[in-house]
């Protein structure tokens, strides 16, 4: 048995090894690798020429600045993005990122940055039609939302009667709803009210009166014990500072 227990960990070296150096290969390379959908305003979004802004996007470049190092964005989807934690394209994931307990099993998460919740936005002449999941749900609904994670499977838990469609963009889902193509659409809070201020007059909060689900906003950081606290440390100073608050709040704003 000992001499098994031994193989197993000669052969596990490699990968734990791997899992651990995350930070020194941060430094080797002189680049933080920042996964990022870059279609979630206010924390981020990727402008037509590449670049990136939001909330998130500026924190990423702070934390990269405390490590000494440049910060590469890297493009990822809501639909791959777990698969692309699994698969080290990045060493962290910032931008409105959801501590999904799936997610949390493959690697750890920073204490929490923002707390929000599932929130229909629809047009304003409708805000009081769409207060609830059981209003939502009927058949002459048209519910329009983002492929993978979170959005899409809220939405087929919840409306199996609405007829649902899946906008490829999220960058542009909500301009069905403008459009008149699409009734409404359940999403982050803080993305409907951002949405909402965007469009203003055209889209508004439906008038539900609370939140139909909690969600947790993190960074997710790759299983390193040392890039874990250095980050964990890095974060509770912007919170802590107010630093934080005024970066979001500022994004809020931007158009």
């Amino acid at each position: 048995m000992t001499r098994i227990v031994m193989l197993l960990l000669v052969l596990l070296a490699p990968a734990l090894g791997r899992a651990e150096a995350t930070l020194d290969a941060i430094k080797a390379r002189g680049t933080l690798r920042v996964g990022t959908t870059g279609d979630y305003k206010p924390f981020t979004f990727r402008n037509a020429d590449g670049s990136y802004v939001g909330a998130d996007i500026d924190m990423a470049r702070r934390l990269a600045a405390k490590l000494g190092v440049k910060v590469e964005f890297v493009p990822t989807v809501w639909g791959k993005l777990n698969d692309d934690y699994a698969g080290g394209k990045f060493d962290i994931a910032m931008g409105g990122v959801t501590n999904l307990p799936p997610r949390a099993a493959m690697g750890p998460f920073t204490r929490t940055t923002f707390v929000d919740g599932k929130r229909p936005i629809t047009r304003c002449g409708d805000r009081e039609r769409y207060a609830s999941i059981a209003a939502i749900d009927k058949p002459e609904v048209r519910v329009v939302v983002n492929p993978g994670a979170a959005n899409e499977a809220f939405a087929r838990a919840n409306f199996p009667q609405a007829k649902l469609t899946v906008h490829a963009d999220n960058a542009t889902v909500f301009e069905e709803i403008v459009a008149g193509r699409a009734d409404v659409m359940v999403t982050d809070g803080i993305e409907v009210d951002h949405q909402a201020a965007m469009h203003k007059g055209v889209l508004c909060p439906a008038a539900a009166p609370a939140p139909f689900t909690r969600l947790e906003k993190a960074y997710w950081v790759r299983r390193d014990a040392d890039l874990d606290r250095l980050v964990g440390a890095w974060l509770d100073e912007e919170i802590d500072s107010g630093s934080w608050k005024r970066t979001l709040d500022a994004a809020l704003e931007a158009p």
